[in-house]
């Protein structure tokens, strides 16, 4: 009978997933998440079960949110209505793209959000363009009698 599957392998490989998506290297997220490189990997192969705190660091490091990682790990109650992820954490924990697929969207969806400049007026209506007046043709001037 095969080996039971132990409970937090999912974030484990969550986790990896996403850090490979930031290209950070393991020694890389420790140091950002605050965690010594053998227990995150430990993390990573399932082997150990991290705390909310834990957790709260490597979301932060790997720069999405704590909620989305606590959803992955299960510490939370789907049952509860929450509001919608972040289109970034949407793109990450989306199991129909490739790594490079999900790298691409979040890279466009950051240009593009860099790009907007957030208005101080409202919008105003836009207006149909203009089509240029045609010109007149220069009048004939007849010649004049003497």
């Amino acid at each position: 009978m095969p080996e039971p599957t132990p409970p937090f392998k999912s974030v484990g490989e969550f986790i990896r997933t996403q850090r490979e998506l930031m290209s950070l290297s393991m020694r890389q997220l420790a140091g950002l998440a605050k965690v010594s490189n053998p227990y995150l990997s430990q993390i990573e192969r399932g082997v150990y079960t991290p705390s909310a705190q834990v957790l709260k660091g490597i979301a932060d490091a790997l720069d999405m949110s704590a909620e989305t990682l606590y959803r992955e790990a299960g510490l939370l109650d789907d049952s509860v209505e929450r509001p919608g992820l972040s289109v970034e954490d949407a793109i990450r924990v989306d199991a129909r793209l490739t790594q490079e697929a999900k790298q691409a969207l979040i890279q466009v969806y950051r240009g593009l959000v860099a790009t907007q400049q957030p208005s101080t007026e409202s919008p105003k209506p836009s207006r149909p363009a203009r089509k240029p007046a045609a010109k007149a043709a220069p009048a004939k001037s007849k010649p004049k009698s003497r």
